[in-house]
């Protein structure tokens, strides 16, 4: 009897680390809707607020989507290049991004108006040929 109890024992510890293991998009699916929850939406900084962060799993994308205020709530504030090397730069500094990023997710940003909401003013995304390390920055 003592050895069903310990085999029975030993098979449910089993079948719960077993269920509690989950796959990295279902960890990403987790930790955007963690975050989003926790901290959305927040200022960033004086012209740009977080409104959520989202995973899309079909396409292996984080997407972040924010709002542009005051002075930034304007098309064309910053050239193109200059802000998808900002988000580059960014990208490849965020440490608990690093998985995602070895994995090869996407990112992909979305900045929408303040004054206008239906407005995207800025949109790109980014993959790992953009992000990759043993990539040069331009």
């Amino acid at each position: 009897m003592k050895t069903f109890k310990r085999l029975s024992s030993a098979a449910t510890a089993v079948l719960l680390l077993t269920a509690c293991q989950e796959t990295l998009q279902e960890r990403c699916q987790r930790e955007c809707e963690t975050y989003t929850r926790k901290n959305c939406p927040a200022r960033i900084d004086a012209t740009t607020l977080i409104d959520s962060l989202t995973f899309e799993s079909a396409t292996e994308t984080i997407h972040y989507w924010y709002t542009l205020c005051g002075r930034a709530d304007s098309v064309g504030l910053l050239s193109r290049k200059t802000v998808r090397q900002l988000l580059v730069t960014q990208l490849r500094n965020t440490t608990s991004m690093r998985g995602y990023m070895e994995a090869g997710y996407n990112f992909a940003y979305t900045y929408h108006s303040e004054s206008r909401p239906q407005l995207v003013l800025f949109e790109e995304k980014l993959t790992a040929d953009d992000y990759g390390a043993d990539r040069q920055q331009e």
